[in-house]
């Protein structure tokens, strides 16, 4: 599967965002997918995931309350609504995703995802 992340830009502190990450293929329900992000000279962290089924989304502490993952399979797409947003939430953001038989799987982890769309820059800055 081919993933394509957009969505990013520059917003005000407070504001909102919503991420998209397109994928390629017509399985994309077989894949529970997952939103990464990176800033300048830090390594790349995850933000939240969510199941093929949209049963199950987990999410960082940082961003939990904020952040929303959500999937649409019959679009092929995941998003990551991005409220309230903090300069500290700027950095590259990049979806993954990963084939699995189970409904309920979910990875927190960069090497739980074999698949990775190129990065969509968010920059929260007054």
């Amino acid at each position: 599967v081919q993933l394509q992340a957009s969505g990013g830009g520059l917003v005000q502190p407070g504001g909102s965002l919503r991420l998209s990450c397109a994928a390629s293929g017509r399985t994309f329900s077989s894949y529970a997918t997952g939103w990464f992000r990176q800033a300048l000279g830090k390594e790349r962290e995850f933000v939240a995931a969510i199941s093929r089924s949209s049963g199950i989304t987990y999410y960082t502490d940082s961003v939990k309350g904020r952040f929303t993952i959500s999937r649409d399979n019959a679009q092929n797409t995941v998003y990551l609504q991005m409220n309230s947003l903090k300069p500290e939430d700027t950095a590259s953001y990049y979806c993954a995703a990963h084939n699995t038989p189970s409904s309920r799987w979910y990875g927190r982890e960069t090497y739980d995802y074999r698949y990775w769309g190129q990065g969509t820059l968010v920059t929260v800055s007054s």
